[in-house]
This record gives structure tokens, C-alpha cells and sequence, in this order.
């Protein structure tokens, strides 16, 4: 993963859209030109098993490392995930595999990030 790379942030639909770039040595996608191997995604999940995304214009599997796991994910959260996108031939819904799943809170006055067990 190039991480020098910046995470793009889209909506489930517009994956349809994106190509995969040939020839190279690391999964690479464009998608209106723009280069991009992860994605940032914000939604509700919809699923524990598999974990679902839904950001009201589709679906999108996550596959979350060990350290996520341990944490109690349940549908109805809203979340914000940024990981490595995955093409799936064959397959209805696209995967992400994360290595960033932050849970949000919705207040009266927007959204505040939950981190760390600290309201910013």
C-alpha cells in the first residue's frame, strides 16, 4: 500500500465507476483520473456478520484487523471507515479492509468523533 497515496473520499455508487489500473504492482484504481488505493467511507452498518456498510447509496463489506474486532460493532452505529479498496470479481458488493474504523456520534450540533474514549 502507498500510503503517500491519499485516501479518497467517495460513496458506495461511484465504486462502480472505478478501474482498475493494469500492470500494476499494487492494487491501484482510478476513477475520473484520480489514482487512489484506499477509500473513506462514512455510514451506518447494517451488518455484524459480515459487517455491512451503508452510506445510502450502497453497500460495502469490511474486513477489519484483529484489533477492530475486539471492539462490540453493532448495526445501527454510525461509522467512518478508510481502508484498502477490493475489487471482487464475481461478487455484488465491493470489500474495504480497514486499518481506520472510528465510530461517530451524532449530537445536536453535528458530529463529534468518539477516540480513545475522548470527545474532541
Amino acid at each position: 500500500m502507498d500510503y503517500s497515496v491519499a485516501a479518497l473520499k467517495l460513496v458506495c455508487s461511484q465504486l462502480k465507476h472505478a478501474r482498475e489500473v493494469p500492470n500494476s504492482s499494487q492494487s491501484s484504481y482510478t476513477l475520473g483520473g484520480i489514482l487512489f488505493q484506499r477509500l473513506w467511507l462514512q455510514g451506518v452498518l447494517v451488518s455484524a456478520s459480515p459487517l455491512l456498510l451503508d452510506d445510502g447509496t450502497g453497500l460495502i463489506e469490511l474486513s477489519i484487523g484483529r484489533e477492530f474486532r475486539l471492539r462490540h460493532w453493532q448495526p445501527g452505529m454510525y461509522v467512518m471507515v478508510v481502508g484498502g479498496y477490493v475489487f471482487r470479481t464475481g461478487e455484488d458488493i465491493p470489500m474495504l479492509k480497514n486499518n481506520r474504523f472510528t465510530r461517530l456520534l451524532i449530537f445536536h450540533h453535528g458530529l463529534i468523533e468518539r477516540q480513545c474514549g475522548i470527545l474532541k
